[in-house]
């Protein structure tokens, strides 16, 4: 009797998660907010790469270190950042293989240091908007909802969340939708990403939730394509990382070898 009943729960959960995944849907009025918003982005023109030049002010606690840094993407799941500043270098690789996504960092020691995969759910491409999750609104995995007009400090904003969602059958972890959860903030007028907010986890501990911001300004059109020329990234509050663009070509290409988690 016991196992019969353990049979029923089980096909009831089941039922239930399988029901919850059909009824998942993208909201109306979030599609046409992104659809306008990589419009504006990228001017309607197919965009494959980007590799931009900046100098780099990177903050740990009191202590400040700064100098030039280089930043390149292929598409949404590979990208590179090298940043070389005075005092130490660090280099941060996301990549994509088999559908799931991975990562790891480079220090002084020039031993590849892997990111928990946990933290590796949300954008590749972090410090350029026009290949974000934004540019996934045709993919069945990416759902998208329109949480509304708000005020994010002195802006006023549009509000919308985007996450991924796989089938029941994929062998994938259960929290998925919850890791890759993004808050985007556009620009009501130009429909330009103001900003990005997601979590981060300790690499131990998928539970705790660390707020991440990526700030987007200074947009000037590089061969047609909207480029933010200040990104700024904050980790609980407190700024990170601040990214000056000098220079960005469209369309470059990230080497094998570059995007390899090594």
């Amino acid at each position: 009797m016991y196992r019969l009943f353990a049979v029923l729960a089980t096909v009831l959960i089941l039922s239930l998660e399988i029901c919850s995944a059909q009824s998942l849907t993208s909201d109306p009025q979030a599609l046409a907010l992104v659809a306008k918003s990589v419009a504006a982005m990228t001017g309607g023109q197919p965009l494959s790469g980007v590799t931009l030049n900046a100098t780099a002010i990177w903050t740990s606690g009191s202590d400040n270190f700064s100098g030039p840094a280089n930043l390149q993407a292929t598409g949404t799941t590979d990208s590179r950042v090298d940043l070389t500043l005075k005092g130490f270098t660090r280099t941060e690789i996301r990549t994509t293989s088999g559908g799931m996504p991975s990562g790891s960092w480079i220090g002084a020691s020039a031993k590849a240091q892997p990111f928990a995969q946990h933290n590796c759910w949300t954008d590749a491409a972090w410090f350029f908007p026009a290949l974000s999750s934004l540019t996934q609104n045709a993919n069945p995995a990416f759902f998208f909802s329109y949480i509304g007009q708000e005020q994010r400090g002195a802006l006023t904003v549009q509000h919308i969340r985007v996450f991924q969602h796989f089938p029941l059958n994929q062998n994938l972890p259960s929290p998925v939708d919850r890791l890759s959860v993004s808050d985007v903030y556009l620009d009501p007028v130009s429909f330009l990403p103001l900003a990005v907010a997601f979590k981060v986890h300790p690499d131990r501990d998928a539970n705790v939730d660390i707020p991440m911001e990526i700030r987007f300004a200074n947009y000037q059109v590089v061969s047609g394509v909207q480029v933010p020329f200040h990104v700024q990234r904050l980790l609980n509050g407190s700024l990170a990382l601040d990214l000056t663009v000098t220079n960005a070509v469209m369309n470059s290409t990230l080497s094998t070898t570059s995007s390899q988690v090594q």
